[in-house]
């Protein structure tokens, strides 16, 4: 008997009585090609965490910047009734969300805040988050007309009532699609309110104190190119240095930095894990790798007077936030003994240096909580900022977040230099309290 073609599908069929068997050979065109052609491209698509993630970004877009649902459904950036700001962006072209993708938000955010209930009730659910609030009405009542024991559904049905008798003219309420409760985001509003700002602080340079200059900060190296610096804030001290690097230099460094991309994690006691407070990828560059590496520390060491040789400082630290990619108020100095940080065995970290690698369509800012101020992303940028105070004791004004990316790409490279090696370059202050 010869052998079945190519890209063919074979059954046998047995008759009644078992006598005899009939062989079916079902020809299907090009089956190969399409399971060969889906194998080359399997690796680029998306996995569920994927779209698991994107789904959060989503929601954590919307409720950082307030935006309405119904606008972000449509992919028009407007803020939610009631917020009296103008609107955050508006981008070239409109990409708006279908309704299966509306859906699957819906599901995400009732997972998340721990409540996993069947597909027809999560359905209602995405409807009232959207806004859709009469919507959701009509199909509670439905479902409580053939389950009237159920209630949740009976809850659910006296507050949407209540949100529609509150809105006489029948207007759609606009609802917040709600982040599960974050024990350590205690400055949440502060935060936000930061975050919506996007680094536009008018009234800041009011004060005579905070001014721009060229520094060379007693650097040989800075003689004939000095540093633009931007005084942003005295108390804690934040300055931001600009054209720090070059167009070409930043794109050495994503690019060296690429490969070894992997999920950011934070502190967590005594071990590192993973957190949704930190969403970006991040890659880890010693100074052998690339001349150009070499040539940034150099400069971070003229800039800054400070010790960067090992274990002096750690690695550069290349970050890439993606679309919602974030990091929550958080402090960069260690707050125990406990922490990694002091594996390194070269004390806390007494600085940080963030050199923005890329520019960002809207959002990415740096808000710094405690201070009341935020910083936008400016690309070729070093943002630079003391972590402790001259006695060793950590700075609380330095708690800071890097806000969701709205919209773009933003790439950040962090150099974190520690206390010891710089008792020379920093000597500690006469007031014990400094």
């Amino acid at each position: 008997m010869a052998a079945p073609p190519r890209n063919s599908v074979t059954s046998q069929c047995g008759l009644r009585g078992g006598a005899k068997r009939r062989v079916v050979t079902i020809t299907v065109p090009g089956f190969t090609v399409l399971k060969n052609g889906y194998q080359g491209v399997e690796k680029d698509l998306p996995e569920f965490e994927d779209l698991e993630g994107a789904a959060r970004a989503v929601m954590r877009l919307q409720d950082v910047y307030a935006l309405s649902v119904k606008g972000l459904v449509r992919g028009v950036f407007q803020r939610a009734s009631g917020t009296h700001l103008p609107t955050l962006y508006s981008p070239g072209h409109l990409f708006s969300l279908s309704a299966d993708d509306c859906f699957h938000i819906g599901k995400v955010s009732r997972r998340r805040s721990g409540h996993q209930k069947r597909n027809d009730l999560t359905f209602v659910l995405s409807l009232f988050q959207a806004g859709n609030v009469s919507y959701a009405l009509s199909l509670s009542r439905e479902f409580l007309h053939y389950d009237p024991s159920n209630k949740r559904v009976a809850r659910n049905v006296l507050k949407y009532e209540k949100l529609l008798g509150e809105n006489p003219d029948g207007a759609e309420a606009e609802m917040m699609l709600q982040r599960p409760n974050v024990t350590h985001l205690e400055t949440r509003d502060l935060y936000e309110e930061l975050c919506q700002t996007l680094g536009s602080r008018p009234t800041q340079y009011q004060s005579p104190d905070l001014h721009c200059s060229y520094e060379t900060n007693g650097s040989p190296f800075l003689i004939l190119q000095p540093i633009k610096r931007e005084l942003i804030q005295w108390q804690p001290y934040v300055a931001l240095f600009h054209d720090f690097v070059s167009d070409l230099e930043a794109e050495t460094i994503k690019k060296l930095a690429a490969p070894w991309l992997q999920r950011s994690v934070v502190a967590s006691g005594e071990k590192q894990q993973k957190a949704d407070y930190r969403i970006s990828k991040s890659a880890w560059l010693k100074e052998t790798v690339d001349p150009a590496i070499v040539s940034l520390d150099r400069r971070i060491a003229a800039l800054t007077g400070l010790n960067i040789r090992s274990p002096y400082a750690e690695f550069l630290q290349v970050v890439n936030y993606g679309l919602g990619g974030h990091y929550e108020p958080h402090f960069d100095h260690a707050t125990s003994r406990k922490s990694p940080l002091y594996r390194l065995k070269s004390g806390n970290r007494i600085a940080t240096v963030m050199i923005y690698l890329s520019s960002v369509e809207a959002g990415g800012s740096t808000a710094f909580i405690y201070a009341n101020f935020s910083v936008p992303v400016v690309k070729n940028a070093a943002l630079f900022w003391w972590n402790l105070h001259r006695n060793g004791e950590g700075n609380d004004n330095t708690l800071h977040a890097g806000c969701p990316v709205l919209a773009g790409d933003k790439w950040v490279a962090n150099k974190w230099i520690h206390e010891y090696g710089q008792e020379f370059q920093r000597p500690c202050s006469s007031d014990p309290n400094d």
